[in-house]
């Protein structure tokens, strides 16, 4: 990522626990304007916690956190989300948030994006299937209007056709110019869509730098993904 590039989301030397458990390591990583950061790590490597201090749900003990270049550490939920982050969350949870930047994502855009949500329109939300759930959950995310969307393991659980047209969406969100991070296991997926990867193992970043070198450089990610 070029050092000129306007920086979307930076976390700087980020420690957090849980507890008496120390989950990150001064993490640092940094989401630059229009693209697409993708943060991998197996089970309990630390991307969902990264993601909950990113969006203030888990204070760090150290570091710090900025959106546009605007210090968020320590904010609130919601006055994160005020400032254009929004999250998709693991499980298809939906989170509020409250957009102030005006962009064109309304009922009906979001409902052009995915149709199958305007067909559903009269259904409750549980009875959805887990496509059709997770397309409700984004969809959530894009009407408060983000310019930062954090999506955690958005392909968990899905079927592959299903996970085909998750990340036809997120190609095509990306291509209206919206800064992403894609927390994901499935690195294939990932390397995909990214301009830049991070690679998380027990809280610490071991690998960082962009997609298409790390993929031209034969990157093993067997020790940090337990790919074999």
């Amino acid at each position: 990522m070029s050092a000129l590039a306007t920086e979307a989301l930076a976390l700087e030397e980020v420690d957090a626990f849980y507890g008496d458990s120390h989950v990150l390591h001064r993490v640092s990583f940094r989401l630059g304007e229009g693209r697409l950061l993708g943060l991998l790590g197996r089970n309990g490597a630390g991307k969902s916690t990264s993601i909950n201090v990113t969006v203030g749900l888990l204070p760090p003990r150290h570091g710090a956190v900025s959106v546009y270049g605007r210090a968020v550490t320590g904010r609130t939920p919601e006055a994160i989300a005020a400032l254009g982050v929004a999250l998709v969350p693991q499980g298809r949870r939906v989170f509020r948030s409250h957009g102030e930047v005006p962009m064109p994502w309304t009922l009906d855009s979001v409902s052009d994006l995915f149709p199958r949500l305007r067909e559903r329109g009269k259904q409750i939300a549980g009875s959805l299937s887990g496509g059709e759930q997770q397309m409700l959950a984004i969809g959530r995310a894009l009407m408060s209007n983000p310019r930062v969307l954090l999506m955690d393991e958005p392909s968990e659980g899905l079927a592959p056709q299903i996970v085909a047209e998750v990340m036809a969406t997120i190609r095509r969100l990306k291509a209206q110019g919206l800064s992403i991070v894609l927390v994901e296991q499935n690195a294939k997926l990932v390397f995909d869509v990214a301009d830049d990867i991070v690679v998380l193992n027990s809280g610490r970043v071991v690998v960082e730098g962009s997609a298409s070198e790390l993929a031209r450089g034969g990157l093993d990610l067997r020790q940090h993904l337990g790919i074999y």
